[in-house]
């Protein structure tokens, strides 16, 4: 984008007061940048899943923490701070809250419509974008309709259509790069040519989340091979800097083939001078990585190369401000500043405060769209005899993970009729998504009894996955369990006040199996590592694991209703590698749900206590839900609970005694 085209920018959205006030406050880099040296300022947005609107159509009430519209309001402000400044974004935009359902589901995407998200990133002018793996949720036909409205080049490296013999000679999806020609204005106010090269990468895992779309269609490659192809090519084609859009999270400093979060060893490719990452929701720099390998996270550097991640649903806005210098015809950065800002926090009274105003453009590019969208999700489909809630969900059996299961298993014994497996009893396997964590204290299910609308059935299951049913043995669903038991610290037994939960463990991972009855053993370790790697081979927290009143053997077979992520080896679980599915349904979990409630009219999701904790004497601990969950404690059963006051972050705390 041309310094003239950031200026008009500013004066439509900030008005031309506002943008005189605001280009007041000059960032010190180009207040002091000199005459062969330039001040460029990179902003990114990552994993808005179509967040536009500072609203949430799960609670269906506006939300001063979520929001592009909001997120605009720093984009403003950033461009009139600076002399030169750039926008992109670094992927998973088109799927994840009810606006991108009703528009992949509902609306459709035909030739020539306009996705919502794309059009409120025309409206901010974005200069560039790449995929993140739930681009890909909605098959390739949606992705490629919705990426035709863009005013911008998506880049994407590690996605090919044909795999050639090394990523130069593969036949991309999109491109796996562009070299923008910017025009930039150094300290002495002339200008000047640059050319900035973007490159994208994506975790190649997404052959297995969505293989249903992609099998067949695409292949994927290592990050870090495509990035040692291709930077330098982008070299030789003339980019004076090269900023990697990768999503792909900050992890291990240590490549292995295939990484999911490869943005550590990513830094170290040559010629890669800044990176903006994501996928992980997290916020860089932060506190969060003061301990990882390479990772400077008080300078906000990977490598000694700036990089940022700006959290998620355009909660923070990532800023990295890069002094340019020109040595010859080459522009070399010499020093370097990030930053994310956020569109909200939290009072003393821990109320969430929004920091910025929405802006009214971007909220009216895609007005009709969320018209359309609330109507959608306000539709009733039937009605719950009693309330769902997630608020105690990772400590007892629980309605709001029991009524997918029952819906997964009505659906799976039925496509299982005349099938080889119609004999084998059926298990259901359902995570609770909404249960706080990063999402702060109001991340939960809360359906009243009474009508359930889309709304609702969106609340309970947040993701567009497909049922799927794999073929496991008894051996299989101890290890699955055992998997899911990595959601708990080890307890001592005999001592109070332990804290219960992992807090790196994410709630989507902590399977509930329906159909068998067990106990976790909390004073045992878990068998299995952050990654799903055995890290403990003789742990054995999965006790009395019965079917029917019997116990199970090592050899019984079973068949269990789950999901495309999981079946196909998302969370590393036993039993769940993509080898053991024998049944791909063509309906999303949703779907089945909202059948499920339409068939049976009024639904009855008690839980059923099927699993709970092992008994340990004079012990108990402690574990953080939200505040509303003291007007849902009498729901919950063979637990013994109390509260034990405030939690952080506003979550409220309570205590479980396992006597």
């Amino acid at each position: 984008m041309s310094t003239a085209r950031n200026t008009l920018n500013r004066r439509h959205f900030l008005g031309a007061g506002a943008a005189t006030t605001a280009l007041l406050a000059l960032h010190p880099y180009s207040v002091s940048a000199a005459a062969n040296q330039a001040h460029l300022r990179i902003m990114e947005t990552t994993d808005l899943h179509v967040h536009v609107f500072p609203y949430d159509y799960y609670a269906d009430r506006p939300s001063d923490s979520v929001g592009l519209a909001r997120t605009a309001s720093h984009i403003n402000a950033i461009r009139a701070e600076s002399t030169n400044a750039m926008l992109v974004d670094n992927g998973d935009f088109l799927q994840g809250n009810p606006l991108g359902d009703y528009i992949a589901y509902e609306r459709g995407m035909k030739e020539g419509d306009m996705h919502p998200v794309i059009t409120a990133m025309n409206t901010l002018g974005y200069e560039a974008s790449t995929l993140g793996n739930h681009e890909f949720n909605y098959g390739l036909d949606f992705l490629m309709k919705s990426l035709a409205g863009a005013n911008f080049p998506v880049v994407s490296a590690n996605v090919v259509k044909e795999m050639g013999a090394n990523p130069r000679a593969d036949t991309g999806l999109l491109k796996p790069y562009v070299i923008l020609d910017k025009e930039i204005t150094d300290g002495s106010g002339a200008k000047h040519s640059i050319k900035v090269g973007l490159i994208g990468f994506v975790p190649p895992q997404i052959m297995n989340w969505d293989r249903r779309h992609l099998e067949g269609k695409v292949q994927t490659r290592d990050i870090l091979e495509t990035a040692r192809a291709w930077v330098p090519e982008m070299k030789e084609k003339g980019a004076d800097i090269i900023i990697a859009l990768s999503h792909s999270g900050i992890g291990s400093a240590k490549e292995t083939d295939g990484m999911e979060n490869a943005s550590v060893p990513l830094a170290t490719v040559d010629g890669i001078d800044a990176l903006m990452t994501g996928h992980s929701h997290l916020v860089f720099p932060s506190e969060k990585y003061a301990d990882f390998a390479g990772v400077d996270a008080a300078q906000g550097t990977i490598h000694g190369k700036p990089a940022t991640m700006g959290g998620f649903w355009g909660s923070h806005l990532g800023v990295i401000d890069l002094m340019l210098e020109k040595s010859g015809n080459e522009w070399q950065v010499v020093t370097s500043s990030t930053e994310t800002r956020a569109i909200s926090e939290r009072d003393e009274n821990r109320k969430t405060i929004p920091l910025v105003e929405s802006v009214a453009a971007v909220e009216a590019s895609i007005q009709p769209e969320h018209d359309d969208t609330l109507a959608y999700v306000r539709r009733s489909v039937g009605k719950t005899d009693a309330p769902l809630h997630s608020y105690f969900a990772l400590v007892a059996d629980d309605p709001s993970v029991q009524i997918v299961s029952q819906a997964q298993t009505w659906y799976i014994s039925e496509m299982m009729k005349g099938t080889e497996w119609e004999a084998l009893p059926i298990l259901s396997a359902a995570a609770p998504f909404k249960a706080g964590g990063r999402g702060g204290p109001e991340y939960y299910t809360d359906v009243p009894k009474g009508d359930v609308a889309i709304k609702n059935v969106s609340d309970l299951y947040l993701y567009p996955n497909t049922v799927r049913a794999v073929k496991v043995t008894g051996a299989q669903v101890k290890g699955w369990l055992e998997r899911s038991a990595g959601m708990f610290n080890q307890v001592e037994a005999g001592k109070a006040d332990q804290l219960l939960l992992n807090p790196s463990f994410p709630s989507y991972n902590f399977d509930v199996m329906d159909g068998v009855t067990y106990k976790i053993d909390l004073s045992q370790p878990a068998m299995f590592d952050e990654k799903g790697e055995i890290a403990n081979p003789d742990a054995n927290r999965i006790v009395d694991l019965m079917f029917d009143g019997k116990p199970v053997s090592d050899d019984m077979e079973f068949i269990v209703a789950t999901n495309n992520y999981r079946a196909s080896g998302g969370g590393a679980f036993p039993g769940a590698k993509g080898d053991t599915i024998v049944f791909e349904g063509p309906d999303t979990n949703r779907d089945v749900i909202v059948r499920y409630i339409v068939e049976k009219g009024t639904i009855n999701p008690s839980a059923d206590g099927n699993w709970g904790f092992k008994p340990l004497e004079n012990t108990s601990v402690l574990f953080d839900t939200g505040p509303k969950a003291k007007d849902r404690i009498s729901d919950v059963k063979g637990v013994d609970l109390e509260q034990a006051g405030e939690g952080p972050d506003g979550f409220a705390r309570y205590r479980i005694t396992l006597d």
